[in-house]
């Protein structure tokens, strides 16, 4: 409950804070209304459901999350999976992925991994976003233009069939679209309009529009999908068996990453407009029981909402109150105007997703990167962008993120420096405390970077140049933060293949964490007593003193 302590230390829950609170829940509730209802048509669910969605997540996570004023909600982003998730498993079966992605959630926070879940490469976040906003801008073509319905299982073959139904759209419902999205478009540009919200504006003018002219090929709510109930949802538990748990890992996987992911950049986007902290580990928690309790309530995958939190901010919200006035104002709707909502063109929700689209692909921004970052960011961003859009989010993002890590564990590997120490430097640094020259016979080898697995090349290599095998091979590691097991495992193979030739090996200024786990390994007994030294220039003097003793006098 980091939200409502932290409101509290603040001093958000005086009564000077209560009107602005309220005022800005109730336009949040406004906005949420028409946007909790496309979501959900768009994800294979009925209407109702997004806003039996906004309901308990935007009170839990006002009460249970990590940041004051974050709104959480049915979002765009998780059009894509949910809707494949009720394509092959159903209602029930999205239900059940729902509430494992809380729980996987709730873990993540409790183990907490809200940090590294920040670590997800730029390039992969905004390919999945921007394939996701062209996915869904697609997807409501049908809805749009009121064509009839399209086959085709991939993305590529249900955009080919909607082109070429193209020609048959329905002018009517053409009509009442356009009229949406321009004024979508036109009405925070209107100094009159502005301060209404565009998506509330669109909804109450298109539905009146239809209201009126009753337009038989103009497919409503109601047409679609009949009245939507009035009165609050009912406790519901899917049908649970053991077979598809083992189905729905995957998507239940995918939406809590994907939830993980939104959620935690909303929290910095409002940490940023309000001066804020978040804690990312609640922040976790409270998703997670969000997400576990909305589906037993009829609802579907919620997250933060960047636009509906920005709303809120802008709007005078500072505490947990205004997250839960926006889920009150929205039960208020269904308890005394859900009948009306029968009456609201699909069209005017397809316009208002086109809008939703448009903002997620952030084209501006994918541009931007594009032409300034370096090659393989813009590889990843590109890949990433493409397998979302023709193939699977899921296998988007992972790929996306191997592709990641194996350029960065590249980068690493090219950053790790193996080198033989002579010369000035060197002769310098032995200078400085009284040594002339190395001893005969002794060769000195740097490693700078830290000894992991995809470095080890690098070091076999730099070992390899050494034409004439030397009586003492020292390797200084004063400049290795860590080594993980393969370098582990290379450094004792070297250090015995350098034995079994008669040469000595001797290791120095290696730090503690370094040494610890030479220790533990048993390298150090292998390397023998007195061949672990903490400074070069000791073992230098050593190595003197030794010579010094065997030459006769």
């Amino acid at each position: 409950m980091f939200a409502l302590f932290d409101a509290y230390r603040a001093g958000m829950f005086h009564r000077s804070h209560w009107l602005p609170n309220i005022i800005a829940g109730l336009i949040v509730g406004v906005v949420a209304l028409p946007l909790a209802m496309a979501f959900a048509i768009a994800s294979g669910v009925k209407p109702e459901q997004g806003i039996y969605t906004a309901i308990v997540a935007g009170i839990i996570v006002s009460l249970f999350g990590g940041s004051r004023v974050q709104i959480a909600g049915p979002t765009g982003a998780f059009i894509v999976i949910l809707a494949a998730v009720v394509a092959e498993h159903g209602v029930d079966g999205l239900q059940i992925a729902t509430a494992m992605a809380g729980i996987i959630l709730l873990l993540f926070g409790v183990a907490r991994m809200g940090a590294v879940i920040k670590f997800i490469p730029a390039p992969v976040i905004v390919g999945f976003t921007a394939g996701i906003g062209v996915v869904i801008w697609v997807g409501q073509w049908k809805d749009f233009f009121g064509l009839p319905p399209v086959a085709g299982e991939h993305f590529h073959q249900k955009l080919w069939h909607l082109l070429q139904v193209l020609p048959q759209l329905d002018w009517a419902t053409t009509f009442l679209a356009s009229i949406a999205l321009a004024l979508l478009i036109a009405a925070p540009r209107i100094r009159v309009l502005a301060r209404v919200p565009g998506p509330l504006l669109a909804l109450v003018v298109v539905t009146i529009i239809q209201a009126i002219f009753n337009f038989d090929s103009v497919a409503t709510i109601g047409s679609t999908y009949g009245e939507i109930p009035r009165g609050l949802p009912s406790w519901q538990v899917p049908e649970i068996t053991l077979s598809r748990l083992v189905e729905l890992i995957g998507p239940a996987f995918a939406i809590a990453m994907l939830g993980a992911i939104e959620s935690l950049l909303s929290a910095v986007v409002a940490d940023g407009m309000a001066g804020t902290r978040h804690n990312s580990n609640q922040e976790l928690i409270g998703q997670g029981l969000a997400n576990i309790v909305a589906p037993l309530f009829g609802g579907i995958a919620a997250t933060g909402a960047i636009a509906r939190t920005a709303t809120n901010i802008r709007n005078g919200g500072t505490s947990p109150l205004a997250g839960i006035v926006h889920a009150l104002t929205l039960v208020v709707v269904l308890l005394f105007l859900a009948p009306l909502a029968a009456n609201i063109p699909l069209a005017c929700l397809a316009a208002i997703l086109f809008v939703v689209a448009w903002n997620m692909s952030e084209l501006r921004h994918v541009i931007k990167m594009i032409k300034g970052a370096p090659r393989a960011d813009v590889i990843i961003l590109l890949v990433t962008f493409t397998l979302t859009v023709f193939a699977d989010l899921v296998v988007a993002v992972n790929i996306g993120v191997v592709l990641a890590m194996l350029h960065f564990m590249r980068r690493m590997a090219e950053s790790v420096v193996v080198r033989r120490m002579n010369g000035p430097a060197l002769d310098k640094e032995l200078a400085q405390e009284g040594v002339h020259q190395l001893p005969p016979g002794v060769l000195v080898y740097a490693v700078e970077g830290p000894f992991f697995f995809a470095a080890v090349e690098a070091f076999e290599r730099a070992l390899a140049d050494t034409h004439t095998d030397p009586e003492v091979l020292v390797i200084r590691l004063r400049n290795v933060p860590f080594i993980d097991a393969t370098g582990l495992q290379t450094l004792e193979e070297v250090v015995l293949d350098l034995q079994a030739r008669g040469i000595r090996v001797m290791i120095v200024e290696a730090n503690s964490r370094v040494s610890g786990k030479l220790e533990k390994m048993g390298l150090t007994a292998k390397l023998g007593s007195g061949n672990t030294i903490a400074t070069l220039i000791e073992a230098i003097k050593q190595l003197q003193t030794q010579r010094d003793s065997t030459v006769p006098a």
